[in-house]
């Protein structure tokens, strides 16, 4: 399993504390210095099922600055996976990719169905 966090984001300490209380196995990743790919978060966004705007930080500081809760609707889904390719702090986190899931953000139910 691999995490993508922000060493300074207090969900992403919540989420690691939860992972290694449950003893799980993972590869962490910083997520402002290895930023995914674009084709890395098509492939994610895929397995997920999720809408590609759950990807993204939108409560973060380089969302605002870049006005995209206006732009996003008219912006095609490569140019979302570009942009989010930009940027790790544009990605919402953590971001948490496993054989068969990927979660973003950290909700313990869900990560309980899903993670343990």
């Amino acid at each position: 399993m691999k995490v993508y966090c922000y060493p300074n984001c207090s969900t992403c300490k919540k989420a690691l504390a939860y992972l290694d209380e449950h003893h799980v196995e993972y590869e962490l990743y910083d997520i402002k210095k290895e930023n995914p790919t674009a084709e890395q978060l098509k492939e994610w966004h895929a397995l997920s099922g999720l809408p590609l705007k759950k990807f993204f930080n939108t409560s973060g500081l380089v969302y605002k600055e870049l006005g995209l809760k206006d732009k996003l609707t008219d912006m095609s889904e490569k140019e979302q996976y570009e942009i989010l390719a930009t940027d790790g702090m544009l990605v919402k986190r953590p971001l948490v990719i496993g054989d068969d899931f990927v979660l973003t953000g950290f909700k313990q139910a869900e990560w309980d169905k899903t993670v343990v």
